[in-house]
């Protein structure tokens, strides 16, 4: 896995930076995913839906609206603790 930037692998911390939480299933989204991997979205989604039977079942499940406010929640509150981190230093 490749930090979309450069060449390098990314690291254990910034991939478990991207990990979210929902309906209690830590997860990856696709736009996070594709970053670690160097390619779009788009690219990654494709990829997946043309080789479907080569992952599990549970591996991509659609939001619901519910879940998309909850994200929202959890990225304004990482926001957040980052900004709070850097004012105190």
């Amino acid at each position: 896995m490749t930090n979309g930037d450069n060449s390098e692998p990314a690291s254990d911390a910034h991939v478990a930076q991207q990990i979210r939480v929902i309906r209690g299933q830590r997860v990856l989204l696709d736009s996070d995913l594709a970053a670690l991997y160097g390619v779009t979205t788009k690219r990654l989604n494709e990829q997946v839906r043309r080789n479907i039977d080569r992952f599990p079942a549970d591996f991509i499940f659609p939001l619901t609206n519910q879940d998309l406010v909850s994200l929202r929640s959890q990225i304004a509150t990482l926001k957040t603790q980052d900004l709070d981190r850097s004012v105190k230093r």
